[in-house]
């Protein structure tokens, strides 16, 4: 399928690549339908490396954040400031991202990361981007802080959603829509959840990273797989792909404001 319908990826971390392999993820995305992508940042350098990767690459736009499991230290004046220079240092930025809690044992103070989430949700609404969000082992907490900070008001997606139907509801009950990747084709308990809520609230994504723990390279996830995201959702509800695209591709592109790439507007 070269482009019968259009895709679009919420959420990659493609500055994690070796540039030289830039062209032909992205030319490989392209044949997979994909009109454009975001990559997150994760610390202030990842940050202004996918800004200026953005800068290089017309179908790709940046996220500006630090990742929960960065968060090793609180967010001062001076690293709100620079958060701040990236984000209006180019119209390629489209969103905070990634941004968030993370309870795993290993993660950051929890206090710590609770102070970088909301100066970053703060961050978000002075400028009016939305917030893609990481929240692993940690659902009630994000929502509280959510609701506390009025995260509502910019809108954002849940990156990576594998929570119950409660958590998905809430999520939207935020103002957020849901942002579902590959795990989507192999856990049926994840599919059930899918195919109860509506593709009006359904963001796409692939979360894409290098994986040398994979044997092949071909198995790396890239932007090209969210075409079996977008297939694998079709088969769920019992519709056709060319709607899931549609339409979950219209979301993502009213949410980051680009609507002018797609048909869907």
């Amino acid at each position: 399928m070269s482009s019968e319908f259009l895709l679009g990826d919420c959420h990659t971390h493609l500055d994690q690549y070796p540039s030289a392999e830039m062209s032909e993820i992205l030319d490989r995305a392209r044949e997979s339908g994909v009109a454009f992508a975001v990559c997150a940042g994760t610390t202030l350098r990842s940050t202004q490396d996918c800004i200026n990767l953005a800068e290089q690459h017309e179908p790709l736009y940046a996220g500006v954040g630090i990742h929960p499991m960065e968060a090793n230290e609180p967010v001062t004046e001076d690293i709100y400031a620079e958060l701040e220079r990236m984000a209006k240092s180019s119209s390629k930025v489209v969103c905070i991202s990634e941004v968030g809690l993370d309870y795993l044992p290993a993660s950051p103070n929890h206090d710590t990361q609770d102070q970088v989430f909301r100066q970053h949700i703060r961050l978000a609404r002075s400028l009016n981007l939305p917030i893609i969000f990481h929240s692993r082992e940690s659902h009630p907490e994000v929502f509280k802080v959510l609701r506390e900070e009025s995260a509502g008001d910019v809108g954002g997606a849940m990156h990576y959603f594998q929570g119950d139907e409660a958590t998905a509801r809430e999520a939207i009950d935020c103002g957020f829509y849901i942002s579902l990747a590959r795990p989507l084709t192999r856990l049926p308990e994840l599919q059930e959840v899918a195919k109860v809520i509506p593709l009006e609230n359904i963001v796409l994504e692939t979360d894409a990273a290098p994986q040398p723990f994979k044997k092949y390279r071909t198995n790396w996830t890239e932007p090209r797989h969210v075409q079996s995201v977008a297939q694998t959702l079709a088969e769920i509800k019992g519709i056709p792909v060319e709607e899931v695209a549609r339409v979950t591709t219209g979301n993502l592109a009213r949410l980051l404001r680009l609507e002018r790439l797609t048909n869907a507007g």
